[in-house]
C-alpha cells in the first residue's frame, strides 16, 4: 500500500489563504522580534541589567516578551527610531553640504583671490608668481602656505 497522493485540487482554496496568512504573520513577528532586540541594544536610557532582562524575556518567552515590550515601551521605540532616522538624515545632509561647498576651490577662484591679495599689497609679486604656479600646476592651494595663511602684510 502506498501513501495517498494529494493533488493541487485536494488543498482547498480557503486553506491556501489561511496558510499564506499564517506565513506572513510569522514573518511579521520575526521582523518585530529583531526590531525589539535592536531597540533594546540601541536604547541609552536602559541599564545593562534592564537590557539583559528584556533580552532574556524576549528570548525565553518570545511571543509574550515581544508583545509586552511593544506594549510597555512601544511609544518610546517609535520616538527613538524617528530620532535615529533624523540624525542620520542630518548627518547625510551635512556631509553633502560640506562636500559640495567645502571641497576644493577651483583654480579660477584661487587665482582671483591671489590677484586680490596682490592688489591690496598683502603679498609681493614674487609670492604671487610662486602661488600662481602652485595653483596652475595643481599641487595644492596656496592658502595653506605660511605667507598667506594669516593675512600677513609685507612692506615694499
Amino acid at each position: 500500500m502506498s501513501a495517498p497522493t494529494y493533488l493541487a485540487y485536494d488543498f482547498p482554496l480557503l486553506s491556501a489563504f489561511w496558510a499564506i496568512l499564517w506565513f506572513f504573520l510569522w514573518i511579521l513577528w520575526i521582523i518585530l522580534l529583531f526590531r525589539v532586540i535592536a531597540d533594546v541594544f540601541r536604547d541609552d536610557d536602559l541599564s545593562g541589567w534592564a537590557k539583559a532582562g528584556w533580552l532574556a524575556f524576549t528570548v525565553l518567552l518570545p511571543f509574550l516578551g515581544v508583545f509586552v515590550y511593544v506594549i510597555a515601551r512601544g511609544k518610546g521605540m517609535g520616538r527613538r527610531e524617528t530620532a535615529r532616522v533624523h540624525a542620520q538624515q542630518e548627518a547625510f545632509d551635512t556631509y553633502v553640504r560640506q562636500t559640495a561647498a567645502g571641497g576644493a576651490r577651483s583654480s579660477v577662484d584661487e587665482l582671483h583671490r591671489l590677484s586680490e591679495l596682490r592688489s591690496r599689497g598683502d603679498i609681493t609679486e614674487e609670492e604671487f608668481v610662486r602661488a600662481k604656479e602652485l595653483v596652475l600646476s595643481g599641487h595644492g592651494s596656496p592658502a595653506a602656505g605660511p605667507d598667506t595663511a594669516h593675512g600677513s602684510t609685507h612692506e615694499r
